[in-house]
């Protein structure tokens, strides 16, 4: 059984030794602040959340929703640490009134690590490996340096997650940072880790939580946080999910979900009187009268839809916060099935359900949405196979124009292949879509750049 008293540390990754400064801000504040002021957290801001990057019409882009799964995670965060007081009166001595702060700090960083244009991105970088041209590593053999890849490397590519790369970003000591990368306490990083295992037990198709560089840094984080550890096959690691995690998961459920419903309402995608009964539908019959009648002293439509976005994300949250403190003994024992939002109340999640299914058929699959998809996996595929080529192949004189472009930051001229084809997705991934469209377009001679 997991406990609270073990699970929220302050403990830095990279200054274990060494004392705590003294701030008034408490050391979960100080993770919250140092990714906001971050350039990866920055570069969200031009990176595709589900449309296209706005026009004349603003929508959501990785940054706002960022900032705005954030927010529901403090509230889900501190709502959780108030009712656990409560139950559990000792608890006061520990961490657990930083809930919320953690939760919060999490929720800044679950995207840092998506690449360029969306989920085609992430999708474009795992089937070039599978399937596309960089299919033939899986044997490739490399003659100068006797260096190929092992079993447990060619599924960190072929099942590339952005989740597992974001946990890569926070942690790895890539040049000129220090020993623990961002340095951030072990509870926020566990608080990210989604699915807490090896990739080598993805299957090829299930998601995984760390690639094989950060193994030994998730191990260190679990077993200090006492964090319960399955049976897994010799070599691999499995653990149960970190409580907070659930948190973190609920907030981006909530806000992706009813945030496109809302963005999709701006766009005219959904006529007003289908996103009411989308957002109402949340609510049972007494409740939604008064909803209603609330909404009716609105002049404004969009103020309307605003107005019933927020009651449907203050109704889930307080849902979850129900379905995580019911659960508490079952999360800490390392058994609790599914996210929290399978386990809320049956409308609700009947709606939300339903939101689910109109998202994929109206939203997901409208023809902007997809031709960014397509665009993108097209920039993003033509762009790994350039300078994986060019990693591989480093004595041609194309391979170093392409290598010399890249900061030293990366680790471009690792002396492993599986340490420069790494370097080459952490520049890949931390594009903007605009900066990975521009590098495109200079690299195949489609536009040349002025000085």
């Amino acid at each position: 059984m997991m406990k609270w008293e073990q699970l929220l540390s302050n403990k830095r990754l990279g200054q274990e030794q060494q004392p705590h400064k003294k701030d008034d801000r408490t050391e979960f504040q100080r993770d919250y602040d140092r990714l906001i002021f971050s350039a990866p957290f920055r570069r969200l801001q031009n990176k595709t959340q589900v449309f296209p990057l706005p026009g004349s019409i603003f929508v959501h882009n990785r940054l706002t929703h960022s900032l705005e799964v954030s927010s529901v995670g403090r509230s889900l965060g501190n709502d959780v640490a108030r009712e656990l007081l409560q139950r559990h009166p000792h608890l006061a001595d520990t961490h657990i009134t930083e809930m919320g702060s953690i939760v919060s700090a999490a929720c800044l960083a679950h995207d840092l690590g998506n690449p360029p244009f969306g989920h085609s991105g992430e999708k474009a970088i795992g089937t070039y490996f599978s399937e596309g041209k960089g299919s033939f590593l899986k044997d490739y053999y490399c003659d100068e340096t006797g260096d190929s890849l092992t079993s447990e490397q060619w599924q960190d590519l072929v099942c590339f997650e952005g989740n597992a790369n974001a946990f890569r970003l926070l942690t790895h000591h890539f040049n000129g940072r220090r020993k623990g990368g961002f340095v951030m306490t072990y509870s926020t990083l566990a608080s990210i880790v989604k699915y807490p295992f090896s990739s080598s037990l993805a299957g090829g198709k299930r998601k995984f939580g760390f690639f094989c560089d950060e193994t030994e840094d998730y191990r260190r984080i679990a077993d200090e946080l006492g964090i319960r550890r399955y049976d897994s096959p010799a070599g691999t690691l499995r653990y149960a999910r970190y409580p907070l995690v659930y948190l973190v998961e609920a907030a981006d459920d909530i806000c992706y979900e009813i945030m496109d419903i809302e963005d999709a309402h701006k766009l005219k995608i959904l006529t007003t009187p289908e996103t009411k009964e989308l957002l109402l539908s949340y609510f049972g019959a007494e409740q939604r009268e008064h909803i209603i009648e609330r909404m009716s002293t609105l002049g404004d439509v969009n103020e309307q839809v605003v107005y019933l976005r927020s009651c449907v994300i203050n109704a889930l949250e307080t849902e979850c916060v129900k379905v995580f403190v019911d659960n508490e003994e079952t999360i800490l024992a390392g058994d609790f099935q599914g996210s929290l939002i399978d386990h809320i109340s049956e409308i609700p999640r009947q709606a939300y359900r339903n939101c689910e299914k109109v998202s994929y058929a109206r939203i997901y699959r409208t023809r902007d949405v997809m031709d960014i998809e397509i665009a993108g996996y097209k920039v993003i595929t033509t762009l790994t196979d350039m300078m994986v080529q060019a990693v591989i192949h480093t004595d041609k004189a194309f391979s170093q124009l392409l290598i010399n472009r890249v900061s030293a930051q990366y680790g471009i001229k690792a002396p492993t292949l599986y340490g420069r084809i790494m370097a080459v997705l952490d520049y890949i991934s931390g594009m903007t879509d605009v900066y990975a469209m521009e590098m495109y377009r200079n690299i195949n001679g489609m536009s040349i750049p002025t000085l």
